[in-house]
Parts: structure tokens; sequence; C-alpha cells
């Protein structure tokens, strides 16, 4: 499996990004979807979630300013991303995971290069 994110870069706080990640290697169509993002000196978090089903969740700290989408004719999970903030800053991860009974997800192993985010204030 093969996880490849792009669109990072340098924007001024409240500024927008888009981020997409090409997935390869598995049955798109048949996995949810995540991003994550690691700032400097802090672990990984969880930021949103795409369903098979199309079905969105999001970290609280994002909800309402970021957007995930899925576009399964082209194997890519997207992330908008609006009036983005300092703290927003980090390298974000694309993830291929699965899903239990409740519908919390689960990250698989594979997380591609990552994208770096700077957001400057």
């Amino acid at each position: 499996v093969q996880l490849q994110a792009s669109g990072g870069g340098l924007v001024q706080a409240g500024g927008s990004l888009r981020l997409s990640c090409v997935v390869s290697g598995t049955a798109f169509s048949a996995n949810p979807m995540g991003w994550y993002r690691q700032a400097p000196g802090k672990q990984r978090e969880w930021v949103a979630t795409i369903k098979k089903s199309g079905s969105p969740n999001y970290a609280d700290s994002v909800k309402g300013r970021f957007t995930i989408s899925r576009d399964n004719a082209k194997n890519t999970v997207s992330l908008q991303m609006g009036s983005l903030k300092p703290e927003d800053t980090g390298v974000y991860y694309c993830s291929v995971g699965s899903t239990d009974y409740s519908g919390t997800y689960y990250p698989s192993d594979y997380w591609g290069q990552g994208t770096l985010v700077t957001v400057s204030s």
C-alpha cells in the first residue's frame, strides 16, 4: 500500500490549503480513510476520517474549518483546510484503515511521507 500526500506549503493565518492523497495497492473504495497531523515535538493526532459511505468525522479543533472528501474513481482523499491557524502547523499524513461496529476508526500501519503545512501568524 502506498499513500502519496501533497498540497502542503506556507500560508498566512486565515488562509486556505487543499491537501490531496493518492492511494495505491489497496481497494480504495472499500476502506475508510483519514488524515492525521504531527506538530513539531508532539505526537501524531487525528484530524478527520471519512467512511466508505462518504460520512465524515472531525476533531473538535478543526470542525467547521476543514472538510474531508474522497474520489473513489481517482483513489484520492482530500482535505480542504480553511481559516488556518498557527496551531494547524505540522506534517499531515493520510491514512487507510478500518472501522469497528461502533464506527471507531483504526489506522493501518501505512502512512506515507506526509506533507508539511506551515501557518504563519
